[in-house]
This record gives structure tokens, sequence and C-alpha cells, in this order.
């Protein structure tokens, strides 16, 4: 009953923190929307019908049924139609945007008289960082989380301590995980290496981290090397020879080498069949932003491939390929592993609670880079019309013509209509395929 109650309640962790996210999300719009004196009618999250709300002022604030986003109801997002005309309220809510032209009649929220506190009478620049704020404020909640996550609980790495010692050796193409009479015995254990020591030199090397041993070993098949380990408070020397065997070849990041072929490329390197213990090891802060640019290089490398990797998806969802771990998810998946983590009672709670501010980091990320995608109804798309209209204007005033007037951005639904279809299946896709093929962890 225990792991049931923890995969329920890693998930909602991610509930929570997603409307969380999504909340200082639409702050970030409110606030400056606020300071340049835009009128505010509304600020909402979730879609769908309203649960509870209240009013403060000129704005209802509450809470809808389908917390999967968000939106501020800002008076005059789009132009009048016609010079002179009376504004249109919009939002910046990834549905609400769609259906504001329709609904203009009914949810024209602009007082008299205050027609020069609406969103499209603003400059360039400042309708630039309303739209941006949000976007910002979920690249600050990141900033904020690994912060956390790596000064504050710190990250796994391989330590100088032993934490397996291999008995046999198996080449990298061999498809058993254990040994059998008759395989060659692995050096580290004929040694007599044991899980717990932990290394102090190698060869005259002193060690000082896990890649000072492989550094020494790797180049070394047939040659006598003594180890010096630390074994119940003492130093004991060992010999050993590591033996040349064939494993995959892996690059600087450590990561496996693919030929033209697309087959993973191999070598022969010296094997002693030792493995490190890991140690929680606390980060210092300049290691946050380069953490953050790291995920964001990442979630951009999805978008930019993402029609392939929407196929990919496809594919394991209806097929017999497995799902790639590094893809895209839905709201959902992000939800089962968060289960996942929670619930896995062999590892310790400070790890689970490390994993799941990782988690909640990444998925900002996610919504920083996703909402800056120059395509309505998305924040990018109207910082690019806003940015397009203020390099028009800017070529007008240079050549001495007529100012050209901001933008019909409502000119655009026909087109938001069609993003929101596309973005809509790949929805419906992601979300099909981590309910049959979820991505696991474990």
């Amino acid at each position: 009953m225990e792991p049931v109650l923890l995969y329920i309640l890693g998930v909602l962790v991610v509930v929570v923190g997603l409307v969380v996210s999504i909340a200082l999300h639409e702050l970030g719009h409110f606030v400056p929307a606020k300071l340049f004196g835009v009128r505010v009618g509304q600020f909402m999250i979730g879609f769908g019908r309203t649960i509870v709300s209240w009013r403060r002022g000129e704005t209802e604030y509450g809470f809808k049924w389908i917390p999967l986003g968000g939106y501020i109801s800002m008076a005059g997002m789009y132009p009048p139609v016609e010079s002179g005309g009376r504004a249109r309220t919009a939002s910046t809510g990834f549905f609400q945007t769609l259906v504001q032209d329709a609904r203009s009649a009914s949810a024209d929220t602009i007082v008299d008289g205050e027609e020069h506190r609406t969103f499209y009478r603003l400059p360039v620049w400042q309708r630039v960082i309303v739209m941006l704020g949000g976007p910002l404020m979920n690249l600050v909640i990141a900033i904020v989380l690994y912060a956390v996550l790596l000064i504050g609980f710190g990250l796994p790495q391989p330590s100088t301590t032993l934490g397996s010692v291999s008995e046999c050796v198996l080449p990298a193409t061999s498809e058993r995980q254990e040994c059998e009479p008759g395989d060659p015995a692995a050096p580290g254990a004929e040694a007599g290496l044991l899980p717990g020591d932990r290394i102090i030199a190698i060869d005259g090397t002193s060690i000082r981290e896990w890649g000072d041993v492989t550094g020494v070993v790797r180049p070394s098949a047939g040659r006598s090397l003594p180890v010096i380990v630390e074994r119940d408070g003492a130093a004991r020397t060992l010999t050993i020879i590591p033996l040349q065997i064939e494993r995959y070849a892996i690059d600087a990041e450590g990561e496996p080498v693919e030929g033209p072929d697309g087959e993973l490329l191999t070598e022969e390197v010296g094997f002693v069949g030792i493995a490190p213990a890991f140690e929680t090891v606390q980060q210092p802060v300049g290691e946050v932003l380069p953490a953050v640019g790291d995920n964001v290089d990442a979630v951009v490398g999805i978008i930019l491939n993402l029609p392939q990797r929407m196929i990919d998806v496809a594919e394991a969802a209806f097929g017999p390929d497995e799902r790639d771990p590094n893809g895209p998810i839905s709201v959902v998946g992000v939800g089962r592993i968060a289960g996942e983590i929670a619930s896995l009672d062999s590892a310790p709670v400070a790890d689970r609670v490390a994993s799941l501010v990782g988690l909640l980091a990444s998925l900002n990320v996610a919504l920083f880079v996703f909402n800056l995608i120059p395509l309505m109804p998305l924040d990018g798309g109207h910082i690019a019309g806003a940015l397009w209209e203020g390099l028009r204007r800017a070529v007008a005033k240079l050549t001495r013509r007529a100012d050209p007037g901001p933008i019909d951005t409502a000119k655009l639904v026909p087109f938001t209509l069609a993003v929101v279809v596309v973005l809509g299946a790949m929805s419906a896709l992601l979300i099909y395929a981590d309910i049959v093929k979820p991505v696991s962890l474990f």
C-alpha cells in the first residue's frame, strides 16, 4: 500500500509544481502589463470551467478545471479593425487566443475612456517585455531549482572507492550478464581487490578521481601494475595485470561512438573488472548556469528534430520499437516518471526528493524554450509580431514614409488554428504513447 501512496504523492508533486510554474509564468506577464498601465481583466490558472474565482480591483483571479495552462486577459491585444475602432480583448492563454476574435463582442472589457490602456498601444519594447516575462519566469524557476539540486543536494559522482568487483571477463558482444564456468577470471578479483577498497595509487600514479583509474588501466593491457588500496583503515599493496579485451569505444563525454554504418564501434583496451561506488557531491555555484544551459540545448535539439522525434514516438507506440528515454514526453509521462521516482524504496528519501526537484527544473526549462517558439499563439509568436511591427515602423521612418501602424495580429488566427491542431495532435500522440508504452527510468 505504501508504494502506491508514494506513487500518488510523486504525481501530486508534479501537478502542484506544474500549477505553480504556470501561475508564476502568468505572473511574469501580469506584473509588467500592470506596470505599463494595461488593463488586465482576468488572471486564470487552467482552462475549461471555472472552479473558483474572486475579484480584486479590476482583475478577476481564479482556477479552472484543466491545469494544463493558464492565461491573463489583457485589453486590446489586437488592434482595432478600422481606424478609430474599439480594440478587442485577447489573452496570453494557449487556447484562449484562438477564440477571442469570435467572442470579441461579448468579451470586450475595454472601459470607455480607457482606450489608452490597451496592449497594442504599448511601445514595441514594452510589448516584448510583457510577452517575454512569462518564459523568463520559467527560466528563473529552473535556475533556482537547479541551484537547490546542485548546491543543496549535489550530484552522484564516481568515487575512488570500489563499488563492485567483477568475477569474470565477458566480451562487449556477449549477451550474458552472469559468469559461467570456464569464463576467464577478472584481473581485479584475481588480484584480491574487494568492494569498499579505496584506491590510493596505481603504478605510482596518485588517484584523485575515477578518471585517473581508467587513464592508467586502459592503455596498460598485459603490464603488471602495483596498486595501493586502503582497506579497514590500513594501506595494502596488490598487483594487477589488466587483460586486453574488446569494449565499445566511447568519446570524451563518455558516450558510445557509432561508425558510418550506425553500428557501435569497439576497441581493444586494458580491463580490470572494477567499478566505482557513487557518492553525492555538492556542486559549486558556478555549475548552476552551465547545467541549465545544457538542459536548454537538449530541449532545443528535441524541438529542432521534432518531426523525426514524433515519427519515432509513433513507431514505438504502434509497433515493437522501444521509446527513446531522451525523446519528448507528455505531462502524463512526466507524472508517471515522478510516481516511479517517489515509490522507489531502494533509493534514499533525499535522492528521491533531489530527482523530483530535477524533474521540475527540466519541466520549467521545457516551458521556457517551448513558449519562445515564434509561432502564434505561443509567447514567441507575439514577440515576433511586435518585433516585425517595430521593424516596419523603423523602415518607414528611415524612408520618410507614413507610419504603417500596428500589425493586425488577429489576421493570424487561421494560421494559429492550424498550429494548435498540429500541437494538439502531437500532444494526443504523446499522451497515448505514455499510456501504452511509457518511458521508464528503472
